[in-house]
């Protein structure tokens, strides 16, 4: 295999989800693409990480120091929901469901990969809360181990904000799931999750 080959396979499979052969495909399809379009793929991946900022205020991806969520004037601003990661907040804005606004924690308490939670952005969070009067905050992280302790830490912190009403994401069994393959977590979250079917 050619060197020059081998890095651009290697630097590809850096990606996650990328393995070697797919590296390899990837690399071998570029060969066919115009000299231009690889300079522009490239430009803008540059240009991606030299100038991409972290909005101050709910520490999403931003062109500028405020995202363009965080400026529009249109969302609810009595309503935060808290998140894991950036792409979190793409999930939820894809169902159209949600006008509040986002906090984005950059990632969840994990003790055995040396996360804790002063390296998450829950001070920030704290901050936000005491200073623009929110009103509700809706904590929709994982269910994992890991996400169910920063869901118990941050609701331990909010604990101080009398008025302030916390909730979370539902949980139990997806649409189309069977009940037989679900394990008992998921089970006990949606029957604690029950809502009432009417008539209406």
């Amino acid at each position: 295999m050619s060197k020059l080959l081998e890095e651009a396979v290697a630097e590809l499979s850096k990606l996650p989800g990328i393995g070697k052969r797919t590296a390899l495909r990837l690399a071998m399809n570029m060969l066919r693409w115009d000299k231009n379009d690889v300079k522009e793929l490239t430009t803008a991946i540059d240009n991606f990480r030299e100038n991409i900022k972290y909005c101050a205020r709910c520490n999403n991806l931003s062109d500028n120091d405020i995202c363009h969520i965080c400026s529009d004037s249109r969302r609810d601003r009595s309503v935060i929901c808290v998140v894991e990661s950036v792409g979190d907040v793409q999930s939820i804005e894809n169902t159209r469901q949600y006008n509040g606004l986002y906090h984005v924690l950059g990632g969840v308490i994990s003790p055995m990969q040396g996360i804790s939670p002063s390296d998450l952005k829950i001070d920030l969070l704290v901050e936000n809360i005491e200073k623009e009067g929110i009103k509700e905050v809706i904590i929709a992280i994982g269910t994992t181990v890991e996400g169910e302790t920063t869901l118990f830490y941050i609701t331990r912190r909010l604990a101080q904000f009398k008025n302030l009403k916390v909730t979370t994401i539902a949980r139990g069994i997806g649409f189309g799931d069977e009940i037989e393959y679900a394990d008992e977590l998921t089970i006990a979250h949606a029957l604690h999750n029950r809502r009432e079917i009417t008539n209406n």
